[in-house]
């Protein structure tokens, strides 16, 4: 069957793709997902010395790879690329680098390949980051019941687990796939996935309360030219026994518009979360028991028609951080009172900017942002390029402000040529 026919076929088949907090411990003191840790010598946490981003290259030509920058404020080339891992042939270019994962250990880094469908590629790519320096590409890993890998949660014990939003075609239902420490796949979760639109995309685990959840966003095929009609977005995020690795319940939000993140609060003896609605501006606080969702806030107060989209939660479970693509903005919430976020700041990065994925520093001292979305180029409908900057804010009690020492600009620091920045994570 040709490439064309398959996407006639279904609204689900799939040949190209859009995909488009970190794992909390017992105490929520560490941010596995981001390779923060405590100092064994003090017990103090480690601070900050590199930033790891996946990237591709803006015209599809070059590989795609993993940058690592100087994140240390004391060098003299702090937000300075100092090195750059290609992904080797075959399957190098094209798979459209999306969302990162930094193992409990910091030593290993995995990239997710939004596109790798499109061109029957691997999915997952590995790298031992033991020496920031000098990354070395390790393995490649194509899960044969999914595709489109989104989301990355750090097992503690070594490992990943990986929202894959689709099937192996692309279509619904995709699977959560588990990798070991040997990073080794060893099983595509659920064994009897839902058949009611499971495309996940966002991840959270509460392990102390054995409760993990994901958000279901988009039927990945309905964003490609070939599909007629509109875009097909979901509004639901699913309640997991984590252990079973079972889901338990669903929490359907029909109007939301695509809940592409979900963010469970730490220490919250309601077991409660967040998720947005991309299309219809609002917070939503779930109720992860009930099973229900409420909003709580309106993003439309900011900017109407912002896309609300990535979050992050600091480990106290005081301040949430949210990124506002099409708005350009970063909001920071106080959610001291969940039932009643307020708006502490809202950090404007400019028109066109397309602020998108997030990250906290293991300190939580600061906020790094990458401004790139996902851009279809000439096969889809989705066109939120941005301006490929990396962007680092400082967070004090009351403010988020940009670090003016910090100036990464993804459009002119390869040779190669401008490149689209997205996944972003720090040790």
């Amino acid at each position: 069957m040709s490439q064309f026919s398959l996407f006639r076929s279904t609204a689900c088949h799939f040949s190209a793709f859009l995909g488009i907090a970190a794992l909390l411990t017992a105490v929520g003191v560490s941010r596995a997902n981001q390779g923060g840790g405590q100092s064994e010598s003090d017990g103090k946490r480690d601070e900050p010395k590199y930033l790891f981003v996946c990237a591709g290259d803006q015209a599809r030509k070059n590989p795609d790879f993993l940058a690592v920058v100087n994140f240390d404020e004391n060098s003299n080339n702090y937000g300075k690329v100092i090195a750059h891992a290609p992904v080797p042939e075959p399957g190098a270019t094209g798979n459209e680098f999306h969302h990162i994962g930094l193992s409990a250990d910091g030593k290993i880094a995995a990239c997710g390949g939004l596109l790798s469908v499109l061109k029957g590629q691997k999915e997952v790519f590995f790298w031992d980051v033991s020496d920031p320096g000098t990354p070395q590409f390790l393995s490649a890993a194509d899960p044969p019941l999914s595709a489109i890998t989104d989301e990355f949660h750090a097992l503690p014990e070594g490992g990943f687990l990986v929202t894959m939003m689709g099937g192996a075609m692309g279509h619904a239902p995709g699977r959560v796939a588990e990798f070991d420490r040997q990073l080794k796949l060893i099983h595509e979760h659920p064994d009897n996935p839902p058949d009611d639109s499971f495309n996940p995309h966002g991840i959270a685990v509460r392990p102390e309360i054995n409760l993990m959840v994901t958000s279901d966003f988009i039927c990945p095929s309905t964003t490609l030219d070939a599909v007629a009609g509109g875009l097909d977005f979901r509004g639901s995020v699913r309640v997991w026994d984590f252990k079973r690795r079972e889901i338990l319940r669903t929490i359907s939000i029909p109007n939301a518009g695509g809940t592409i993140d979900v963010k469970l609060i730490p220490h919250d003896s309601q077991e409660r979360g967040f998720t947005a609605g991309m299309l219809d501006d609002h917070l939503y606080l779930l109720n992860t028991r009930r099973g229900t969702a409420r909003a709580v806030f309106d993003f439309a107060s900011i900017a109407k028609g912002g896309w609300p989209q990535l979050m992050r939660i600091t480990s106290d479970g005081r301040r949430l951080f949210i990124s506002m693509n099409q708005a350009g903005k970063v909001v920071m919430f106080d959610i001291s009172d969940p039932d009643s976020p307020r708006v502490v700041k809202v950090l404007d990065l400019g028109r066109d900017s397309g602020p998108h994925y997030i990250t906290l520093t293991p300190d939580e001292r600061r906020l790094v942002v990458s401004d790139y979305f996902l851009n279809e180029d000439n096969f889809g409908k989705v066109h939120a390029e941005g301006d490929h900057k990396i962007h680092v804010a400082r967070i004090t009690e009351n403010d988020l402000a940009l670090d003016p020492r910090f100036r990464l600009d993804f459009n002119t620091t390869f040779a190669t040529g401008p490149a689209r920045p997205h996944g972003l994570a720090i040790r």
